[in-house]
């Protein structure tokens, strides 16, 4: 009588791929709903910028004060529109900071409910240790960007960025941006000492607009590094497949 041989198993066999629910419906929604919002806002502000490419601290700032900053002249390839036009960039711009502004709002709402904030982005006070960062930083510059023991786990520097973005850089930039309108100085007066004139807000609205554009810059090079294809599905889908090296 003959015995069956079980069928042999690869002794390096790949284990099975795992995937996980990383990203809810409200984080994908406001991340492409401000892709679009932040590249509109940036091209139109480049123009708005080319109008008078000079900054200054206090209540006023014109052709014969002396700014703390001159800027380039945006080439038309950047800005929008393509061509020269304050007045259409100053709607677009207008415009978008509207969806900016209710759409940060609707975002913390959703992440508070959730408990996205809670969850995921608090920052504990060990994590801001110095043997911490290192440890992060050391990880990073050998690609490894989450943690085996808990790969869907926001590291410390990404917890920074995003509370730098979603409770500092924003907001600065739609309060910067409301005291520049006249109408709204009309209507809060106090904007108006809070940045220390319309010149000083105008310069802190375009630090804050530089802030986020390097945080944009760093973020997708990351996204790059640890592979584009998962990164994005993940934010279509929220599905995000768990890293070999971290599985």
């Amino acid at each position: 009588m003959t015995t069956a041989t079980p069928p042999s198993v690869p002794v390096d066999a790949a284990p099975a791929t795992r995937t996980i629910y990383r990203h809810r419906i409200a984080t994908r929604l406001w991340h492409w709903i401000n892709a679009i919002t932040i590249f509109i806002m940036i091209g139109s502000g480049l123009t708005i910028l080319n109008a008078h490419p000079h900054l200054y601290w206090g209540a006023y700032g014109a052709n014969f004060d002396h700014p703390w900053l001159n800027t380039i002249h945006w080439p038309s390839y950047v800005t929008i529109p393509a061509h020269y036009n304050l007045a259409i960039a100053r709607r677009w711009h207008l415009l978008f900071a509207l969806v900016l502004a209710f759409g940060l709002l609707g975002y913390m709402i959703a992440s508070l409910a959730n408990r996205h904030f809670l969850r995921d982005l608090r920052v504990r006070l060990r994590e801001l240790s110095a043997a911490n960062l290192w440890h992060d930083f050391r990880e990073h510059l050998a690609f490894r960007f989450h943690d085996p023991a808990d790969p869907t786990a926001y590291n410390i520097f990404q917890k920074l960025s995003y509370v730098l973005v979603i409770f500092g850089l924003i907001p600065t930039m739609i309060l910067t941006g409301l005291a520049m309108s006249p109408g709204m100085d009309a209507a809060w007066p106090w904007l108006l000492d809070l940045f220390g004139g319309r010149q000083s807000a105008r310069s802190v609205h375009f630090i804050a607009a530089a802030g986020l554009t390097g945080f944009i810059v760093i973020h997708l090079v990351l996204v790059i590094l640890a592979g584009p294809i998962n990164e994005v599905r993940s934010m279509l889908t929220g599905r995000w497949r768990v890293p070999e090296d971290a599985a």
